[in-house]
């Protein structure tokens, strides 16, 4: 790396530097720049711009090439990311090139990814649930993983930040294991979804049926409106990118407002390799850069560093961040960074036809389900004996449409009668279950092998084991019950393990966990590397547990909390 004089050094010099541009690292610019710095934004993919760029989000059926299959060569380039629901043939280039971006599996895990600015904020499902004072006590109580460093009571108040900005739409239930949001209005649920709510109200004290919460404006207000999001359409096309910016992302919301500083400055295509580390000050003095495309390297300064860039992409920087001082890479003096990775395991519940409304239908096309909230484990009711911890299901209701005789036979005035009506309703649940933190779930640096730019190949070793297999179980026989219970006929149950391995779920959390003893975990309860506090990690990485709920909130909530108290420590000197 050649030398960079004072005046090369300066221009390249900031208050804080941002790696990642998705859901955290777009909170992480937003409130450190409103906060008075001068930040700069590392995306390691290309540039995409907020509607501009969402070349599906207006196409009509009969414009897809293929219809929406998803031809040959795309899966031969996509093995991996082809896999995901939200997978399309005209979203294609939100997701990685799986051939380009290589990793190792010791055991099956779907690495879900999107290189471009904004990240998986345009590609995730925007359930948006609170964790529960439970959810932070949960390790302390039954011994698994390290006790969180905070309690829910620290991270309410940033829930409500987050969340005013964000726009969640839910309902107010006043459960105790699922706290209210700042809501907007509710989507409505179906006709069905109110006939189960109403059969479990009834016949069990522990559950609840609910509308899902979605990070989706329903009624924006002027913190929305300012930055040009609009209401949700209904059209459920939110994979193609959301032009009218009613869902939550980098690019209609958070990064639009760091924008709207003066004090932002993104550079895209900029693969963050390591943080540097000065070992006379011990402290972080920037971060080194490969540019995508030229593959020259780059230095850049700051008195902060956020990382931010996924918790796999997150842990690979640090562990890749060696030095004299840290051999097994940056603050990893515990040697817990790389270990105790988790997912939500998923893609098992029960599904069936019910009868009794073909008098009603909807209209739209609604980009939400409904939820019910987690039931089992909970404190103070009655224990499992079989697995700890616990879960909740998503899912919803519809109607088959004329699409279900397009292999029938038929034609003339008999068939057209047919295909004027809609078919049978439907209703199913599928569950999200708490994934344990396991020492030997983990992921590593393949020095051995390299990739395109000379970066070590990461291996990942991960599975679900004994509790949450038999955690499964139960997943799928309430989702049945429950259904059953309400009339729902030839209930099909449904266990799909083999084809939803770790990560296939998009929420990996942990191997960079925060935790109370620097021994035991990697960051303090302010999400600073213990031996090197002004690096802060605010993604999955951080985490020391899973809960149930969609992870996403609690990330901004999380970041927000961060950049508050990062900003506070440099005011006093202290980074």
């Amino acid at each position: 790396m050649p030398q960079i004089n004072g005046k090369a050094k300066q221009a390249r010099t900031f208050d804080a530097i941002v790696v990642g541009s998705g859901i955290s690292g777009g909170w992480a610019a937003k409130e450190l720049t409103e906060k008075g710095l001068d930040v700069l934004l590392l995306e390691r993919g290309r540039k995409l711009e907020h509607i501009k760029d969402y070349k599906g989000a207006m196409n009509a059926p009969w414009d897809l090439r293929f219809r929406g299959l998803t031809p040959p060569e795309l899966r031969e380039q996509h093995p991996v990311q082809s896999k995901c629901y939200a997978f399309h043939e005209d979203n294609a280039d939100f997701w990685v090139n799986d051939l380009e971006n290589p990793y190792i599996e010791e055991k099956p895990f779907n690495w879900l990814r999107g290189y471009h600015l904004g990240g998986r904020s345009l590609l995730w499902a925007r359930q948006s649930y609170r964790w529960s004072p439970m959810d932070f006590e949960s390790n302390a109580r039954d011994g698994y993983g390290v006790d969180w460093p905070i309690r829910y009571e620290d991270l309410a108040p940033w829930y409500d930040h987050v969340e005013t900005f964000a726009g969640i739409s839910g309902s107010r239930e006043g459960l105790p294991q699922l706290p209210d949001s700042k809501f907007l209005p509710p989507m409505d649920m179906t006709c069905v979804e109110e006939h189960m709510a109403e059969v479990i109200r009834q016949n069990w004290d522990d559950r609840r049926l609910i509308i899902g919460r979605v990070a989706i404006l329903t009624s924006p207000q002027a913190v929305h409106t300012s930055l040009g999001r609009g209401k949700c359409q209904f059209r459920n096309r939110c994979y193609w990118g959301c032009p009218y910016g009613a869902y939550f992302s980098s690019l209609s919301a958070t990064l639009p407002a760091a924008n709207a500083t003066g004090r932002l400055t993104i550079r895209t295509d900029a693969i963050v390799s390591e943080v540097i580390f000065d070992n006379d000050k011990q402290r972080a003095t920037g971060v080194r850069i490969i540019d995508r495309l030229t593959k020259e390297t780059e230095e850049f300064y700051s008195r902060i560093v956020f990382l931010n860039a996924s918790t796999l992409g997150s842990t690979f920087i640090l562990l890749n961040s060696k030095s004299n001082r840290f051999p097994d890479g940056l603050g990893n003096d515990s040697g817990v960074i790389g270990h105790y990775l988790m997912d939500h395991h998923f893609e098992v519940g029960a599904g069936g036809p019910i009868e009794g409304f073909e008098d009603k239908y909807y209209s739209g096309r609604r980009a939400n389900g409904i939820y019910i909230p987690r039931f089992r484990n909970l404190p103070g009711g009655e224990q499992r004996k079989d697995y700890v911890r616990g879960f909740g299901y998503q899912g919803g209701s519809w109607r088959e449409g004329w699409g279900r005789l397009s292999n029938h036979k038929g034609f003339g005035k008999s068939f057209k009668e047919l295909v004027k009506d809609p078919g049978q309703w439907h209703f199913s649940i599928g569950a999200w279950g708490e994934h344990l933190p396991y020492y030997d779930n983990h992921v590593h640096l393949d020095d051995s092998q390299t990739d395109q730019w000379g970066l070590p190949i990461l291996r990942v070793h991960c599975e679900f084991k004994e509790n949450e297999l038999a955690m499964r179980k139960d997943m799928m026989n309430a989702a049945a019950e429950m259904m059953e219970a309400a009339g729902c006929k030839d209930v099909i149950t449904y266990d799909d393990l083999e084809n939803s391995p770790p990560g296939h779920c998009i929420h990996e959390m942990g191997t960079c966990r925060m935790g109370r003893d620097p021994k035991t975990s990697a960051l303090n309860k302010w999400n600073q590397l213990w031996a090197v506090p002004n690096v802060f990690v605010t993604d999955g990485a951080c985490m020391a547990s899973t809960a149930c709920q969609n992870p996403s909130l609690t990330y901004m909530a999380l970041t927000a909390r961060t950049a508050d108290y990062a900003v506070q420590e440099l005011k006093r000197g202290n980074l």
